[in-house]
């Protein structure tokens, strides 16, 4: 197969959306399909363009058999609800000029967000006579409106008519966990068309680390980051945003550690509410988080091997419209979790279904605190137990099997254009 995917986020961005765009990319290349990319110039999640690619109108590279063709878009360098609607826009009219100016696909997969890249691809799809995939990694209105960046009102229905648009054209919708998917019937889209493909882990996991290389792991980063000896760390990383609450880890780190190690708490990202973040944790005296910078490769991988527990936040009222691909990285080294997120959100009913955690509201700073406790008393025996039970429930997750059912769909969606049927 030909195959276009389309989207705003690509290697080499290191979270969020990019990583697994490359993912699916480079397996489609690998297994023989002709396959180009779309995309931006590489922003996120810092929301800054490299110097040499500002400017840029457009460039085609080749990385891992996939032809990237990047587009120029608006970065702004403070993501408001308008700009982000410009940065969008901008993105869509680039695109769509260069896929019409490219040979045309037999299928084109479109990563959402951004929710009106729909649009032209609609358009590409009518010109060609070919499907396109609408595949959805965040609910973009109901997170906008959940998060209370968008109030209800003419433009928020607006966006409710595009999403239907969007949604009602697709060859079919796919999403990234099972709340997704009820969310697609609740808006219409019928059981023939709605495909969960959910983001995935490697084939071989790394798992739980042998104990002589936890424990380097632990002294070597305790004494870069100025962390006492033998400290309980609870560690955040990715994206520093809106959408994850992480301003209640400061009201929790707060909070007297009681009984147990002493307690650090670690916030390794980037983002658009960094800097809000640290200021707040100053104000208000939270000297007990480290921020870091996002960690390249090796240190990322000593941190994660170093934390006790592996903390997912996520901002109160908006737990059904995200699922956070770091929870299947943090269950593939065998670590326990603690999710602040809602009771009825989808990251707490993995961590309950999973039994690989504790999870505290988002709203409720001493809840978390105490989470953080019962984890730290539990002991080094129950905390390896949660992480075996992680690592069993994210066996259903391997690249192979998630990427190899989505192949599948697709070559019958082609197959059934070829024929007419």
């Amino acid at each position: 197969m030909r195959i276009i995917v389309w989207g705003i986020n690509y290697a080499p961005e290191p979270t969020g959306i990019a990583p697994f765009n490359a993912g699916l990319a480079e397996w489609f290349a690998a297994r023989g399909h002709e396959v180009e990319m779309v995309t931006t110039f590489p922003y996120y999640p810092e929301w800054r363009k490299r110097p040499g690619d500002r400017g840029r109108l457009y460039r085609t590279e080749r990385h891992a058999g996939v032809t990237v063709r990047r587009c120029w878009h608006f970065v702004p360098a403070r993501a408001t609800a308008l700009r982000r609607i410009l940065h969008e826009a901008s993105f869509l009219a680039t695109s769509l000029l260069r896929v019409l100016a490219l040979r045309r696909a037999d299928v084109v997969v479109v990563v959402s967000p951004p929710l009106p890249l729909a649009v032209p691809a609609w358009v590409v799809s009518i010109l060609w006579r070919r499907p396109y995939v609408f595949h959805v990694q965040d609910l973009q209105p109901d997170a906008a409106v959940g998060l209370g960046m968008l109030r209800p009102g003419r433009f928020t229905r607006l966006l409710y008519a595009l999403e239907r648009f969007a949604y009602g054209r697709a060859a079919f919708v796919s999403g990234i966990s099972d709340g997704m998917l009820a969310a697609f019937r609740a808006k219409g889209v019928g059981d023939a068309r709605r495909v969960f493909f959910p983001n995935w882990v490697a084939d071989t996991l790394p798992g739980a680390a042998p104990a002589a290389e936890r424990a380097a792991a632990r002294a070597a980063f305790a004494a870069r980051h100025g962390l006492a000896p033998g400290s309980f760390l609870l560690v955040y990383s990715g994206n520093v945003g809106m959408k994850q609450g992480l301003g209640v880890l400061l009201e929790a780190a707060r909070r007297p550690a009681g009984a147990g190690p002493e307690r650090a708490w670690v916030i390794a990202g980037d983002g658009a509410g960094r800097d809000e973040l640290v200021r707040r944790a100053a104000e208000t005296g939270a000297a007990g988080v480290r921020f870091l910078p996002l960690q390249p490769d090796a240190a990322f991988t000593e941190m994660t091997i170093a934390a006790d527990v592996c903390v997912i936040t996520q901002q109160k009222g908006t737990g059904q419209f995200f699922f956070p691909s770091k929870l299947l990285t943090a269950l593939g080294r065998a670590k326990p979790v603690l999710a602040v997120a809602d009771a009825g959100s989808e990251l707490a009913r993995a961590v309950e279904e999973g039994g690989f955690g504790l999870v505290a509201p988002p709203d409720d700073p001493d809840a978390v605190a105490r989470a953080a406790g019962q984890l730290a008393e539990a002991g080094e025996a129950r905390r390896a137990e949660w992480g075996r039970n992680g690592l069993a429930w994210v066996e259903r997750f391997r690249r192979s099997a998630v990427l190899g059912e989505f192949e599948e769909r697709l070559h019958g969606l082609a197959a059934r254009r070829a024929t007419g049927t």
